[in-house]
C-alpha cells in the first residue's frame, strides 16, 4: 500500500494525476473549476444531460463560478464533462458531490450517493481515491460507501484510499468561496487521510484539517449546520414573542450584539431555505434513533422555523384587516423568490411556503425577484414581474428576500401596504410610519 500511496502522492505533487467529479452542482461544480484551475486535467460527470451539455459549451450556469473561467478551462481541454461513467476509470481521484436530501417523513435519501457509488465501483482500480462530499449522517461513508466499493473486491486501505471531506459551500458569499474555505478531511484510514488531505492541498488555499475518521468528519457538518439552524430557530422564537410584546426583534438584536463576547448574532425571517440548514439536522435525528436517543433541541427548533412561513402570513392577515381588507381576494406581491439574497438558488425557500399559504387563503400571489425570472411550483407556472409598475395594484407588498438592488426607499414610498420580514427597510429614511416588520 506505501507504494501506492507514493505513486499517487507523486501524482498529486507533479499536477498529472486526472481528477473525477462526480455530480455537477453546486458543489461539484465549483469544485471542478477550482481543480481544474489548480492544473489538473478534470472529468465532470452527471446523469443530466443539460448540465453536460452546458459544461461542454463552456456555459456556466452556477453563481459562484466566474463564466470565463469555465470557458477557458473547457476550450484549454482542463475541464470536461459526460454522462459516461466508463471512464471513471481513466482517473486518479473521484470526489462524489450529489444530493442527499430529505423525504416528505424528513428521513434521509441517500439514493443518489449509493447510485453513484455503483457507478463509480464498475470502474474502480487500484490506487484510486475517492471522497464522498456530500451532506449526510455519520457512519454513511464506511457503511454504505465503503461496502459497495469493495463489492469490486478492491479492499479499502489496501487497494484503494476512501475519505470523507464535507462541503462548505455558502452561495452567494463574497469573501469566502470554495478555494479559500478551510477543509475537513477524514479518511477510513490514517493513509487515505494524508492522500485525500494531499489532494486538497494542491487545490484549495485554505487549510486542510485532518480528523480520525469520515463519522467525525461527517458529524462535523452536521454540527456546523445543526448549530445555525437552533440559533435561527431561537432568533425566529424571539421574534415571535416580541411580536406579541409590541417589541422591535431587530431593534433587540442590535443592543445584544453589541456584547464584545458571549453573544453571535442570528436573525429571524420568513423561514428557513436552503439545500444544507433546513435540511441537515434531521440527518443527525434520523441517525440517533438507531441509539434510541430522540434529539429534542434539533426537532424543536426545525418546528419553529417551519412554522414562519405560516406565521408571516398570518401576520399579512392582521395587517389588511386592520385596513378593511381579507386576504383572500387580496393581491399580494412578493418581493424576492430566491431563499438568500443576491442569489438564484430557490432550493428549500421559505417564500414558496409562504406563497403555498396565501393561496390557501385565496390571495392572489405575484411575485418580482431579478435573479429568478420564472419558476413552476406544485405545477403551477410563476413569472417574476416589473415591480416598479405592479406595486401600486398590490394590496400588500411582503418583502420575502432582502436583494441589494432593489431600491427600498421606492418601496416603502409606492406599497399601500408593507410588510418587512427581513429588516431589508432599515436605513429608509422616509414614510417610517408604512413599515411592518416581523
Amino acid at each position: 500500500m506505501s507504494q501506492i500511496k507514493d505513486q499517487l502522492l507523486l501524482k498529486f505533487e507533479n499536477k498529472t494525476a486526472k481528477l473525477g467529479v462526480v455530480g455537477l452542482g453546486y458543489v461539484g461544480l465549483p469544485l471542478a473549476v477550482e481543480k481544474a484551475k489548480a492544473g489538473y486535467e478534470v472529468i465532470g460527470f452527471d446523469v443530466q444531460d443539460k448540465k453536460v451539455e452546458m459544461v461542454n459549451e463552456g456555459h456556466n450556469y452556477i453563481g459562484d463560478i466566474i463564466d470565463s473561467d469555465l470557458e477557458t478551462l473547457v476550450k484549454e481541454g482542463k475541464l470536461k464533462a459526460t454522462t459516461d461513467f466508463s471512464f471513471v476509470k481513466d482517473v486518479d481521484a473521484v470526489a462524489i458531490a450529489v444530493p442527499t436530501p430529505l423525504d416528505k417523513f424528513k428521513q434521509p435519501d441517500v439514493s443518489y450517493v449509493i447510485a453513484s457509488t455503483k457507478s463509480v465501483a464498475e470502474y474502480l482500480h487500484k490506487g484510486m481515491l475517492i471522497v464522498l462530499e456530500s451532506t449526510t449522517y455519520p457512519g454513511t461513508t464506511e457503511e454504505i460507501v465503503k461496502p459497495i466499493l469493495e463489492e469490486s473486491g478492491l479492499k479499502c486501505g489496501e487497494d484503494f484510499f476512501l475519505a470523507f471531506s464535507p462541503e462548505r459551500v455558502d452561495p452567494g458569499n463574497k469573501q469566502f468561496k470554495t478555494k479559500n474555505t478551510p477543509k475537513v478531511v477524514g479518511g477510513c484510514t490514517s493513509e487515505c487521510t494524508e492522500v485525500a488531505a494531499a489532494l486538497y492541498s494542491t487545490v484549495l488555499e485554505g487549510e486542510i484539517h485532518p480528523v480520525s475518521s469520515p463519522a467525525v468528519a461527517e458529524m462535523e457538518k452536521i454540527l456546523e449546520n445543526t448549530f445555525r439552524h437552533i440559533n435561527i430557530g431561537l432568533a425566529n422564537e424571539m421574534a415571535v414573542l416580541c411580536k406579541k410584546m409590541g417589541i422591535d426583534i431587530w431593534e433587540v438584536i442590535d443592543a445584544a450584539k453589541t456584547k464584545p463576547y458571549g453573544f453571535m448574532a442570528f436573525y429571524p425571517g420568513p423561514g428557513l431555505g436552503g439545500h444544507c440548514i433546513p435540511l441537515d439536522p434531521f440527518y443527525l435525528t434520523y441517525k440517533a434513533r438507531e441509539f434510541d436517543y430522540h434529539t429534542r433541541l434539533i426537532e424543536t427548533a426545525g418546528e419553529i422555523n417551519d412554522f414562519m412561513p405560516e406565521f408571516v402570513v398570518d401576520n399579512a392577515m392582521k395587517l389588511l384587516n386592520g385596513h378593511r381588507k381579507s386576504l383572500n381576494g387580496s393581491k399580494v406581491l412578493l418581493m424576492g423568490i430566491a431563499y438568500k439574497k443576491d442569489i438564484d438558488d430557490m432550493r428549500e425557500s421559505p417564500a414558496l411556503k409562504v406563497i403555498e399559504h396565501l393561496e390557501q387563503h385565496g390571495a392572489e400571489v405575484i411575485y418580482n425577484d431579478p435573479f429568478v425570472p420564472e419558476f413552476k411550483h406544485n405545477g403551477k407556472e410563476y413569472v417574476s414581474v416589473e415591480w416598479q409598475t405592479a406595486i401600486k395594484d398590490a394590496d400588500i407588498v411582503i418583502i420575502t428576500t432582502d436583494h441589494t438592488d432593489y431600491d427600498y426607499e421606492r418601496i416603502v414610498e409606492n406599497a399601500k401596504l408593507l410588510y418587512d420580514t427581513r429588516n431589508a427597510t432599515k436605513d429608509v429614511k422616509n414614510n417610517r410610519q408604512k413599515i411592518n416588520k416581523l
